[in-house]
């Protein structure tokens, strides 16, 4: 086994101070393995103990990789080990600690855990950071971590920082044109990747099977968990065909267990208006924003660029809008197709009287729920009280200024 490349002579910022130069209070470190304690989102920056002159690839690693991936190529052909170090030794960066930036809009203890319980070769459950495992003594990897609801916005600044901070030296050697990443990471928050050359990364199996010979982004879930170019046309393309909708039935099911969230309950209307608005967000608007961030990228200094972090920021509200309509249109249930009955239900309008004035309301789900034009969610209270029932009922509506009564007049 190669001796242990020696310590340069330079070192970069640490995991800790990254964080701290973004204005976030860092919690840590953990050792790779050991449990995080935190359900909230935010970003985590994992960093080696001490920097290193040259990789410090794990030999053994590298033929455990080959051995469970048989498919894996490099440039067209099977490489050897050798050859694999070689090529990942040129995305190293000498004096650097940091050696993965991600970040998560759920629970970061979950993502952490994925992390290090994914082995060499497998995608799931956290294949983004399969470098990592290709490390010597990987036990020794420190995790760092901070809470943040704006997790996605941090982690693009973290990778800004960092690639501010590399000796610009070592800038110029990298072999895709100055793209500056963490030894871990192959993809910018820009989507820009890396050219390894590498393909076939995983093993296939019922869940990850891909094309061969298709380069790999290494990205399932990415540091991000933007999607990939491959996601992104697929995307589009089930935009503009739109998902195939189930028909209603009278009532929703309830809430099912173990986290899974209900359908979306849509009138063909507000399905048509989602589907539009998904379609200009991903052909229209998000080609626009990665224009501005390219040509902002080109002004300079990412830390004093206004028109960056503005596109960024934009950037980051229209992924989580693409992200919630997509949700929403996965599994969407249309209630104008409801048979109507006597007893109010999703998709029925209903008159009532209340305080001697007549009301019209139709109830909707949450998504196109409208209160100023009587377009009322049927998780609202109003919304709740009125489901089942029938003309001629009374109810009552639990409200903080007090009980408030209707009469049900009619249900069509």
């Amino acid at each position: 086994m190669p001796p242990t490349p020696p310590p340069p002579a330079r070192r970069g910022p640490s995991a800790s101070d990254l964080l701290h130069g973004l204005g976030l209070l860092p919690d840590g470190p953990v050792l790779w393995g050991s449990s995080l304690r935190s359900a909230r989102p935010g970003v985590f920056v994992v960093e080696v103990p001490a920097p290193f002159a040259a990789a410090p690839i794990d030999f053994g690693a590298l033929r455990l990789w080959l051995e469970r991936v048989p498919g894996l190529g490099l440039d067209g052909a099977t490489p050897t080990p050798h050859e694999l170090a070689a090529r990942l030794g040129t995305y190293w960066l000498p004096g650097e600690t940091v050696v993965f930036i991600g970040s998560t809009a759920k629970s970061l203890g979950g993502r952490v855990r994925a992390l290090t319980a994914t082995e060499i070769g497998d995608r799931q459950p956290f294949g983004s950071a399969h470098r990592l495992r290709l490390l010597r003594d990987v036990p020794k990897l420190r995790i760092w971590w901070a809470e943040t609801g704006a997790a996605e916005e941090y982690a693009d600044a973290l990778f800004g920082a960092f690639a501010a901070g590399v000796d610009p030296t070592w800038v110029a050697r990298l072999p895709d044109h100055g793209l500056v990443l963490p030894f871990g990471n192959v993809e910018a928050p820009d989507g820009r990747k890396e050219a390894h050359g590498l393909t076939d990364l995983f093993r296939p199996d019922a869940e990850s099977a891909r094309t061969p010979g298709v380069p790999a982004s290494g990205a399932a879930g990415g540091p991000m968990t933007k999607p990939s170019a491959r996601a992104k046309a697929a995307a589009a393309s089930r935009a503009a065909a739109g998902p195939r909708p189930r028909r209603v039935v009278p009532k929703a099911a309830p809430r099912p267990a173990g986290g899974v969230l209900p359908p979306t309950h849509l009138t063909g209307a507000g399905h048509e208006a989602l589907r539009t608005e998904l379609a200009e967000l991903t052909t229209l608007r998000r080609p626009e924003i990665v224009a501005r961030i390219k040509a902002a990228r080109e002004l300079g200094d990412l830390r004093e660029n206004s028109d960056y972090q503005e596109a960024r920021r934009e950037q980051s509200f229209l992924e989580g809008r693409v992200a919630q309509i997509e949700q929403m249109l996965h599994d969407v249930v249309l209630i104008d197709d409801v048979e109507r009955t006597h007893v109010a239900g999703m998709g029925s309008t209903v008159l009532v009287e209340h305080d001697a004035v007549e009301e019209e309301y139709t109830i909707v789900g949450p998504a196109e729920a409208k209160p100023a034009e009587r377009r009322i969610s049927d998780t609202s209270p109003l919304g709740r009280a009125l489901r089942g029932a029938a003309a001629g009922d009374d109810i009552v509506v639990k409200a903080p200024s007090g009980d408030r009564h209707y009469r049900v007049l009619e249900v069509r």
